[in-house]
C-alpha cells in the first residue's frame, strides 16, 4: 500500500489504518480494547505509530509488537518509504520534523498545538508536543559558530559563545509555563470574528528550562544598577529568525524584571533535560516566567539595555489588548500597553465539547494559570453552564508564594445521570482572588 492508501483510514466507518517501520495494520478492531483509550489510538490514524510510541515507554514492551502483528494487513510500497525531497528554493524548506500528533494552525510559519486530551497527559509538556509559535522560518544556527551579544548605555557590549554562556554562569533551572496571547482566540471568533491564528486551548504548555540567569549576565556585562535619567528602562532581545528583508523578530521587557533575582529570567539552552529543539530556540533563547510567551524570544542573538521598549512590530502593533468596542477601523495601538504579565485563566481538556460520556460518574480534567508568578488556589467548575458550582481537585506541589510559574492541573469527579445533557463551564482563582471569566463576551477584544 502507498502512504496516501494508508491515510484515507482514518475513522472506524473507514476502518483505522497505521503503519510501524514498513508494515500496514488495520486495527479498527483493537481501538475499544486500547488501554490508554481509543482517542489516543486514533490520533495515529492513518499514519505511523513510531512518534506517538515514542512519548510512552509501554509500547516498547515486546507484547506490544506481537499484539499488534495480529492486526497486519500488508506492506507498505518500496518507493513510498522515503520522504519527498525538500524544496531549496522554499525558505521553509530547512524546518525541522515536526510530531504528526500537533494540530497545525498555520504552516509556513509552523504554528501548532498539541490535542487538548495530550495537554494535560502529564505536568511537563514533552519537547516534541509543545506548542510551536514561530512567525518567521527557522534558523540553521551553527552551535560553534554562535555569538551572543550583549549591550547597553555607555557603548559598553559583551560577546558570549555558547561555551561561554554554558560555562561562566551557573546553570540555572525553572519550570514554568509558557503561553500565547492568542491562546483560545477560536473561542472569541465565535463571538465576533477575530484575525490572526485559530487557536484552540493548546497554544500553552510546561517545561522545566536550565540555562543561565539574564540576570547574571548583565552583571557580568556591567549592567547592575537602574541606568540614569527618569522613566522606565528595558532590555530588548533581538532573534536570529528575520523575514525577507532582514527584519529580525524583536520584543522586551522592564529592566527591572530582567535584572530581578526573583523574575528568574533565562537564557536558556535546554528544555526538560534536553537541548533546546530548533523549534524552540536552538541554541539559546529567552524564557520570561509568568509572561506572555511573544517575549520569552527564540534563536536569541542579542540582549539590549535601552531608554525605550524594543521598536519591533511584535512590541509595538501586536499583543495588546482593547475595550470590546475598539474594532480595526478604530484601534490605535500607542494607546494600549504591550502585554506582560498575563491574566489568571483555566480550560477543559476532557471531555472534548460534543463527546458522548456514559451515565455514572464523569471525570473532568484541565489546567490552570495566572500570570506574574500568582499561583492558582482554586478551580471552579460547574456541569450546568454556570448555575450550580464545586470546586475541583489541584494536583501537585504548591509553588513558593509568588512564583507560580507552572500552571496547575485540575480534575473533578461528579455523578452524572443517564440521558443528562451537560454544559460544562470552569473559571480560576489566583492568590491575589482575581477571577477568570466564565464567558467569553464581555472579555472579546480584536
Amino acid at each position: 500500500y502507498t502512504r496516501a492508501e494508508v491515510a484515507r483510514h482514518r475513522t472506524p466507518a473507514d476502518r483505522v489504518w497505521v503503519t510501524h517501520g514498513t508494515e500496514v495494520f488495520d486495527v479498527t478492531d483493537f481501538v475499544e480494547l486500547h488501554p490508554g483509550g481509543p482517542d489516543k489510538l486514533l490520533l495515529a490514524a492513518g499514519g505511523p505509530l513510531e512518534p506517538f510510541w515514542a512519548l510512552y515507554a509501554v509500547h516498547g514492551q515486546p507484547h506490544v509488537l506481537e499484539l499488534l502483528r495480529e492486526y497486519k494487513v500488508g506492506e507498505l510500497s518500496p518507493e513510498d518509504a522515503a520522504p519527498p525531497p525538500g524544496d531549496a528554493a522554499d525558505p521553509f524548506a530547512g524546518d525541522p520534523p515536526r510530531h504528526p500528533a500537533l494540530r497545525v494552525n498555520s504552516l509556513k510559519p509552523f504554528n501548532a498545538e498539541p490535542p487538548p486530551e495530550l495537554l494535560t497527559q502529564s505536568f511537563l509538556t514533552p519537547n516534541e508536543l509543545f506548542f510551536t509559535r514561530n512567525h518567521l522560518p527557522v534558523p540553521a544556527v551553527e552551535p560553534g559558530s554562535y555569538r551572543l551579544r550583549v549591550e547597553g548605555p555607555g557603548g559598553r557590549s559583551l560577546s558570549l559563545s555558547l561555551a561561554e554562556l554554558r560555562g561562566r554562569f551557573p546553570k540555572h533551572e525553572v519550570t514554568a509555563t509558557l503561553q500565547c496571547a492568542g491562546n483560545r482566540r477560536a473561542e472569541m471568533s465565535r463571538v465576533r470574528p477575530v484575525k490572526g491564528l485559530a487557536w484552540d486551548i493548546g497554544a500553552i504548555s510546561t517545561a522545566r528550562w536550565g540555562g543561565a540567569r539574564l540576570r547574571d549576565v548583565l552583571l557580568h556585562a556591567g549592567f547592575g544598577e537602574h541606568p540614569p535619567g527618569e522613566g522606565e528602562w528595558h532590555v530588548c532581545f533581538e532573534g536570529l529568525d528575520a523575514d525577507a528583508s532582514g527584519t529580525p523578530y524583536g520584543a522586551s521587557i522592564p529592566f527591572d524584571r530582567a535584572l530581578s533575582a526573583e523574575a528568574e529570567v533565562l537564557l536558556a539552552y535546554e528544555m526538560n533535560g534536553r537541548e533546546l529543539p530548533r523549534d524552540h530556540g536552538f541554541p539559546v533563547r529567552v524564557v520570561v516566567p509568568g509572561v506572555v510567551g511573544a517575549r520569552s524570544v527564540k534563536w536569541l542573538r542579542s540582549v539590549a539595555v535601552s531608554p525605550a521598549e524594543s521598536p519591533s512590530h511584535w512590541q509595538q502593533n501586536d499583543y495588546k489588548g482593547f475595550c470590546p468596542s475598539v474594532d480595526w477601523d478604530s484601534v490605535d495601538f500607542r494607546a494600549a500597553p504591550a502585554i506582560q504579565e498575563l491574566p489568571v485563566q483555566s480550560a477543559i481538556t476532557e471531555p472534548r465539547p460534543g463527546a458522548a460520556v456514559p451515565a455514572g460518574e464523569l471525570t473532568v480534567k484541565g489546567y490552570a494559570w495566572s500570570g506574574g508568578g500568582r499561583e492558582v488556589v482554586r478551580v471552579d467548575v460547574s456541569l450546568d453552564g454556570g448555575r450550580t458550582w464545586r470546586a475541583a481537585e489541584l494536583a501537585g506541589e504548591r509553588p513558593e508564594r509568588g512564583r507560580g510559574w507552572a500552571w496547575t492541573l485540575w480534575e473533578l469527579r461528579a455523578p452524572v445521570a443517564a440521558g443528562a445533557r451537560l454544559d460544562i463551564v470552569c473559571k480560576a482563582v489566583d492568590r491575589s482572588y482575581n477571577v477568570q471569566p466564565d464567558t467569553v463576551g464581555p472579555i472579546w477584544n480584536l
